[in-house]
């Protein structure tokens, strides 16, 4: 059997890869379009304009969905957890997944509602992903210490509260920064007003998104270790 057939491992593989490609391949094509600059565009000005919008919007809403069933799966096996062994609190458990949760509809919110177009809606949707987002991350933190030695080693825990912590600095620069700058323009030029604040917002985007990718990385090894199964009651009526 392949690693990422363990389990339910190919859960966190697939969503590490798929969002990864999902910032990438977009970015990409803008670039070679020449709708985005080389320097660091917001991740959302490489899915603003045709046909790289339809790229971005499809491969977003997968990631979007693929997080939540990640995050599932993780709940779950907290859950599992806490029933045999006591550790972990249940509450935190269900109050981080509910962060992830708001996190996945405010990135389906960027999918759906493009920056162009619908910058407000675009922006809240920005808003949930990243502030809910860094949330769950730092309760998963603590939980993750809660329930050793079960579950990811202390190693793992190490890094989780590395990439977490590194998203709760970045984030806020994302989006301070960005209030007097507006996310809008699509081209820079290193004479524009506020071109520091453009630059040093769209650095930590990209430093907060991929924070996250690299959190996920870290459920491999741990989902390595459970399987989830999903069944079926009838229901008798009289």
């Amino acid at each position: 059997m392949f690693w990422f057939m363990q389990g339910m491992c190919f859960l966190p593989t697939f969503l590490v890869i798929w969002s990864s490609s999902t910032f990438i391949i977009s970015y990409i094509i803008a670039l070679f379009r020449r709708d985005v600059d080389v320097v660091l565009p917001y991740i959302s000005d490489t899915g603003a304009t045709p046909p790289e919008s339809c790229v971005f919007g499809f491969m977003s809403t997968v990631t979007a969905f693929a997080a939540f069933a990640t995050m599932y799966a993780e709940y779950k096996f907290v859950e599992r957890v806490h029933e045999r062994t006591g550790a972990v609190s249940p509450c935190l458990n269900k109050v981080a997944f509910a962060f992830g949760i708001v996190s996945c509809v405010g990135m389906l919110l960027v999918a759906t509602f493009q920056e162009t177009t619908v910058m407000a809606v675009h922006d809240f949707g920005a808003l949930l992903f990243f502030l809910s987002g860094v949330i769950y991350a730092v309760i998963q933190c603590v939980i993750s210490y809660q329930g050793l030695p079960y579950g990811c080693s202390k190693f793992i825990c190490h890094f989780r509260v590395f990439f977490a912590g590194l998203a709760a600095l970045a984030v806020l620069p994302t989006i301070f920064c960005a209030i007097p700058v507006g996310t809008s323009k699509l081209h820079w030029d290193t004479n524009d007003k506020d071109y520091t604040l453009h630059i040093v917002s769209v650095a930590c985007e990209w430093i907060t998104t991929f924070s996250f990718v690299f959190f996920f990385l870290t459920y491999i090894r741990e989902f390595q270790q459970f399987t989830l199964k999903l069944t079926a009651n009838l229901m008798e009526y009289s």
